[in-house]
């Protein structure tokens, strides 16, 4: 069969797909970003929820294949808050962020995620912060008693542990920061981790969607950013006024020249240089 001007052209700027393997199946390189859900802020003095699991790298996309993207829900506000869910393509799959503990009375220990809920605060006790997950987020942070101020700890974030704030201090930690993505063409941060509750300074969440803390102005603490994998605030001393983490998010980065216009789901179709860019944020597929 001959060989088109356009084909050829194509083959000499490495733009026509591979095999794989030896296999015969002609795959093309893609970029994604996977980030899941964040976790929630805890309640009575909460920490703060732990950012979802933020993974981004390349990926082999075969021709034809049809590939999955589920994008987490962030975690709701408990005792301690719950987990979020987790964010998948293909085989990739990112932790669903961390609960922040909740304080006081409640004595809810933090969950582990992405990235780890931040310990609440604590009487005659340090409140631990929970794990993240290796490759993907940070812990939480650690949390004591300080009478009249009750500091709770901030959620880890995708770059960097949640605020561990001194027994003295008046101030709650704050969230871990996230890590910023270029994907798109602009520099953009997500999975930041959740701030934590104090009686006077609430902890501020970390750059990337975490939520800010609450304290007793009173001021409710604030969710994660919708599709940033942020996590939620920790609450009030006094029950509830904690934020929910926010949902993930799924960006795959494909070359224009590969791009089959396939997909469901409704993802925002965008273009940087020589790239289509497919942002989920709700679950869909792509056909490569």
């Amino acid at each position: 069969m001959a060989i088109s001007t356009i084909d050829l052209t194509k083959a000499v700027t490495g733009i026509l797909p591979t095999t794989s393997g030896g296999t015969g199946v002609a795959v093309y390189t893609a970029t994604y970003l996977v980030v899941a859900g964040g976790g929630g802020g805890g309640t009575y003095a909460g920490g703060g929820g732990g950012a979802g699991g933020y993974q981004t790298s390349t990926i082999s996309l075969a021709i034809g294949t049809t590939y999955t993207a589920t994008v987490g829900s962030g975690g709701a506000t408990a005792n301690p808050g719950t987990q979020g869910t987790n964010s998948v393509f293909s085989t990739i799959t990112s932790t669903g962020g961390g609960g922040g503990a909740a304080g006081g009375g409640a004595q809810g220990v933090a969950t582990s995620g992405g990235s780890g809920g931040g310990g609440g605060s604590t009487v005659g006790a340090t409140a631990t912060g929970a794990a993240g997950t290796s490759g993907q987020g940070f812990a939480g942070g650690n949390s004591g008693f300080s009478s009249g101020s009750y500091p709770s700890a901030g959620g880890g974030g995708a770059s960097a542990v949640g605020g561990s704030p001194a027994n003295s201090s008046s101030a709650g930690g704050n969230g871990g920061a996230g890590s910023a993505s270029s994907i798109t063409g602009t520099s953009t941060y997500y999975a930041g981790g959740g701030g934590g509750f104090a009686v006077t300074t609430r902890g501020t969440g970390g750059i990337g969607g975490g939520g800010n803390g609450a304290n007793e102005a009173p001021t409710n603490a604030t969710s994660g950013t919708a599709n940033t994998g942020g996590g939620g605030g920790g609450g009030k001393d006094q029950g509830g006024g904690s934020g929910a983490g926010g949902s993930g998010v799924v960006i795959i980065s494909v070359p224009t020249a590969n791009y089959t216009g396939t997909t469901t789901g409704s993802p925002t179709v965008t273009t940087s240089g020589s790239n289509t860019i497919l942002t989920f944020t709700s679950s869909g597929t792509y056909t490569a």
